[in-house]
């Protein structure tokens, strides 16, 4: 039995009729950027993530790099953040001329360890910029009581989170700025590159709509140089046909992570392997089923693939070890548990359409790859 780790066909097969007649709602308007679709994906976006406005973008990236342009980061600003994430958390402060500030991670959760912020903070922080990874939010009650206190925002990279909750708060409602992605492989993926990013903040929204829009608040009128970064119609007519769909898929997600959870254990796999926590008060989301490996990942991975189970490294190579940010001067055992990390971390299939029984074929091969 092959299992890959994401399979995107039964989904969009299901949804193809609908899809196709979305699609040609935009063909008979030639609303094919922005437009009549982008707009109301964009108040159900809002009214999904519990904030006043979402703003749609090129993509997650951009999406990050406008949130920042937003907040006036630039040369010589610094910004807190993870070393243990996707590339664009990183590279949107640097293509902005300001530098990150890396914290380690959280042995369990992989997220910014909270308590290590505060000894990070200089005159030069300009923002704070956690990520809700695989689908888990920050603690952002306790950041959120820093930041208060030193008068810094909160831009939450939220790509990996949408419908994640803290405390009873959506991802992308408890910092100044959300940054969501559209790319296929997550919770909501649309049919190609696009993004989202989410306010409460009415200045912070209309800066948002007018620098996605080369910093233009009236055509051919440029308040600020921004960006060309905008949402098109096609693709905010396919996720409006999904997004009635996202809780359901994201209780399957979760499902299939309960089963894994009762799996692992009661095979006693848990010795040999580290499953994923779910901090208390938190609606993990389970865009990635992230298990640790401290002895003989790699091997287990090749093993896995013999077996035709898909399988992927999130992320291999911590983002201050990274060739092209060698000029922060960070060095190997800066960040010890993020490197760990990148050590001893698989992820395994979770997708929605994932059966029980292509569930015990991956536990069974862990288990015979232990011994177990």
């Amino acid at each position: 039995m092959n299992i890959p780790l994401l399979d995107l066909k039964e989904q969009n097969d299901a949804l193809r009729p609908e899809i196709e007649s979305a699609l040609g709602r935009v063909l008979d308007t030639n609303g094919f950027i922005l437009g009549k679709e982008v707009a109301e994906l964009e108040a159900e976006l809002a009214a999904y993530c519990s904030t006043k406005y979402a703003i749609g973008c090129a993509s997650g990236s951009d999406a990050i790099v406008l949130a920042l342009m937003a907040l006036d980061v630039g040369p010589g600003d610094e910004v807190i953040t993870t070393p243990y994430s996707f590339f664009a958390t990183v590279s949107a402060i640097t293509r902005l001329g300001a530098v990150p500030a890396f914290v380690d991670i959280e042995d369990d959760t992989y997220n910014l360890d909270v308590a290590k912020i505060e000894a990070k903070i200089t005159p030069r922080t300009k923002a704070i910029e956690p990520v809700h990874l695989f689908g888990q939010c920050i603690d952002m009650t306790a950041l959120g009581t820093i930041a208060t206190e030193y008068a810094i925002p909160i831009v939450e990279d939220a790509a990996q989170a949408i419908g994640a909750e803290d405390q009873g708060k959506r991802a992308g409602s408890m910092g100044a700025i959300g940054c969501f992605s559209f790319y296929p492989s997550k919770n909501l993926g649309g049919m190609g590159d696009g993004g989202f990013v989410t306010t409460n903040d009415d200045a912070l929204a209309k800066k948002l709509m007018a620098l996605r829009v080369h910093g233009s608040e009236e055509r051919y009128y440029h308040k600020y140089v921004g960006l060309n970064s905008r949402l098109d119609g096609f693709q905010g007519a396919v996720l409006r046909v999904k997004l009635p769909h996202l809780d359901r898929w994201t209780q399957r997600r979760q499902a299939n992570a309960a089963r894994y959870r009762k799996a692992f254990t009661d095979r006693g796999l848990c010795e040999q392997i580290k499953i994923p926590i779910e901090r208390d008060g938190v609606r993990h989301i389970y865009n990635q089923y992230v298990i640790a490996v401290p002895d003989g990942r790699d091997q287990l991975r090749e093993f896995l693939t013999g077996r035709g189970i898909g399988t992927d490294i999130y992320y291999p190579v911590p983002l201050h070890l990274q060739e092209c940010f060698a000029y922060l001067g960070y060095r190997a055992g800066d960040l010890p548990v993020a490197e760990k990390a990148s050590r001893e971390t698989l992820a395994l299939p979770v997708f929605p359409e994932m059966t029980a029984d292509q569930q015990d074929v991956v536990v069974d091969a862990v288990a015979d790859f232990f011994g177990s």
